[in-house]
């Protein structure tokens, strides 16, 4: 069992990568977490041979809409209004129309600078881990991941930091900086499963067939072929945990303790990219650290 607070100052000055409707301005995120882990792998932490693991996390901040006073259903209803407006005339090169959607862009930063000055919501976590020995040290391991993010208050919305990118190698430079969560799965260009705003829910499945090169001393190195699916998905209405985008492939990992964990995939994505046609095919994907 573990517990943390964790307080996040964000300062966005020209941030204009199209995630938010604002590029300058400031967010306050104070979050408690609380999870639950249980750990029965053995007999070799790099290469289990049978047991599980499983990983319970849950992620909350005040429900500050519930108490500040501040009418949320008025501004969602406002920014719903000045957005169409927006819309009907973006084709106009009216001097006063060109003014009025200036000026319904500028009230929208303002409502979701209201909305998002405290962050509020709540994201839950789950993984689980089997190992199975086949014959010898060739061993089975099935995974499931899922996870959740959500609103106390849905005129207040899912907040666009916290959310999760699916797709890649799952070690996307920066990935942090929004408070995002990269999932791997190999196969498909990093963060390419997701929205440009990353998504509020995500699931995961994968099935890795491992045997050893060698296992000897301590450096230890082996070879598996892999079969993983998965999406992510924006509200409970689009979910659905079978309609994912697959792959296979297969990999090597080589652990020594001066630099830990390093490995290289090639995985074969047999959907297409979310805006595209054809299937994403072959990618290959290295790895650093152990990925849990």
């Amino acid at each position: 069992l573990s517990q943390s607070f964790q307080f996040q100052y964000y300062d966005l000055n020209n941030y204009n990568t199209g995630l938010f409707s604002f590029g300058n301005g400031s967010s306050n995120n104070l979050a408690y977490t609380i999870g639950l882990s249980r750990n029965n792998t053995f007999n070799d932490p790099i290469y289990p041979v049978g047991g599980s693991s499983f990983s319970l996390s849950a992620k909350a901040t005040f429900p500050y809409s519930a108490v500040n006073g501040v009418d949320y259903t008025a501004l969602r209803e406002e920014r719903e209004q000045k957005s169409q407006r927006i819309q009907e005339l973006s084709t106009s090169t009216d001097d006063n129309d060109i003014i009025e959607r200036n000026e319904a862009s500028e009230r929208i930063v303002e409502i979701d600078q209201e909305r998002y000055k405290w962050l509020e919501f709540y994201k839950i976590k789950f993984s689980g881990d089997w190992y199975a020995k086949i014959k010898g040290n060739l061993v089975l391991r099935p995974r499931f991941e899922f996870g959740f993010l959500g609103a106390y208050n849905n005129d207040r919305g899912v907040i666009p930091f916290e959310r999760f990118f699916v797709g890649g190698d799952g070690m996307q430079q920066f990935s942090r900086l929004d408070g995002r969560e990269a999932i791997p799965l190999r196969g498909y260009p990093n963060q390419s499963l997701s929205d440009n705003d990353g998504g509020s829910i995500y699931n995961k499945f994968s099935l890795e067939l491992r045997h050893p090169i060698t296992l000897k001393g301590q450096t230890k190195i082996f070879a598996m072929a892999f079969l993983e699916g998965g999406s992510s998905y924006n509200n409970f209405r689009d979910f659905n945990p079978f309609s994912i985008k697959r792959s296979a492939g297969i990999g090597i990992r080589l652990f020594m303790p001066a630099f830990g964990l390093l490995g290289i995939d090639f995985g074969h994505g047999f959907d297409p990219i979310p805006g595209q046609v054809g299937k994403s095919g072959w990618q290959t994907h290295f790895v650093l650290g152990q990925q849990f």
